[in-house]
């Protein structure tokens, strides 16, 4: 059967035992390494997930002509990516969570100190991971190098790392003063806290793919809008979802969180991210059939229970 006419549910079950394999390749015992730290790692790498980031990766190089196997070790790197930035998410000095997916967070497992630096330890095996996967795809030095600038740039300050800040920034939000602008500060968060490296997930599918800058330009745009998209669902199970499904013991609302649930309203949450679904497809519509999947994982986003 081909990938765009598989159902979307059967592809993110053969996408995530692809990026599950990857990284169990990558998590073999290394000589010289700390073993308490690989067990932090590993902790949290396989605590669950949807793996989403690194399906985004493989389908956007599907979508650019690549096999996905072939792209599976980088793909994989995404999800380093995003699993480091929950564990210190988690920390007392940050989020002060105890359970991540049903389970005691890193922190609580192994101590503040380990947590931490496992959450280095996979931000950094991350590029380690994607530039070796270049090398095997045989990517020229630019190419390796845009590789990795497309990662580092989601990841960094102009993007997660900067968006985290700015979601600590508006904690207590309803107590801010009048030239505090709420919405605009929403956008702000999570266009960089959950959407850039959603974004940069899927330029650097389309970076190993080694297709041209539209398509790397068109595939960003989408993943921005989808990105944006994902988090409002999230936001909205927040409220409305099942704690058990979701793995988690508080709420945002608990921590006083800017949202766009809290801010709009559900109702106007969902039609949001409806807009922004509608957008995302625009998007990629240059694709044609080779990106079905990636509209069917639009629409999932906001579909989704969990």
């Amino acid at each position: 059967m081909p990938v765009t006419a598989m159902p979307i549910e059967s592809y993110l079950k053969s996408r995530l035992a692809l990026a599950d394999k990857a990284l169990a390749q990558l998590f073999k015992p290394k000589s010289g390494e700390p073993k308490t730290v690989r067990e932090a790692m590993r902790y949290s790498i396989f605590a669950g997930g949807k793996r989403l980031r690194p399906i985004l990766a493989m389908a956007a190089a599907e979508a650019c002509g690549a096999k996905p196997e072939r792209v599976a070790k980088a793909a994989a790197a995404l999800e380093m990516i995003h699993t480091y930035s929950l564990i210190h998410d988690d920390l007392p000095a940050m989020d002060d969570d105890d359970l991540r997916r049903g389970k005691p967070t890193n922190h609580k497992v192994f101590g503040e100190a380990m947590a931490i630096l496992a959450g280095d330890g996979l931000l950094t095996y991350a590029f380690e991971a994607a530039a070796d996967n270049a090398q095997e795809l045989g990517l020229d030095a630019r190419s390796t190098a845009e590789l990795i600038r497309v990662l580092a740039q989601g990841a960094g300050t102009q993007g997660m790392v900067g968006g985290q800040v700015a979601d600590l920034e508006a904690e207590e939000w309803q107590d801010k003063n009048h030239g505090f602008n709420p919405g605009r500060a929403l956008e702000h968060i999570h266009r960089r806290k959950t959407a850039a490296l959603i974004a940069a997930s899927l330029e650097a599918g389309a970076v190993l793919a080694k297709a041209s800058s539209a398509k790397r330009k068109a595939l960003r745009e989408y993943g921005f809008a989808m990105g944006l998209a994902f988090q409002i669902a999230d936001d909205v199970l927040d409220v409305v979802g099942d704690k058990a499904k979701l793995g988690k013991n508080g709420s945002d609302a608990q921590n006083q969180k800017l949202t766009y649930a809290a801010l709009y309203g559900l109702p106007k949450a969902r039609a949001k991210a409806r807009a922004l679904v509608a957008q995302a497809h625009r998007k990629i519509s240059p694709f044609g059939q080779k990106a079905r999947v990636l509209h069917d994982l639009a629409d999932y986003v906001i579909a989704r229970d969990r």
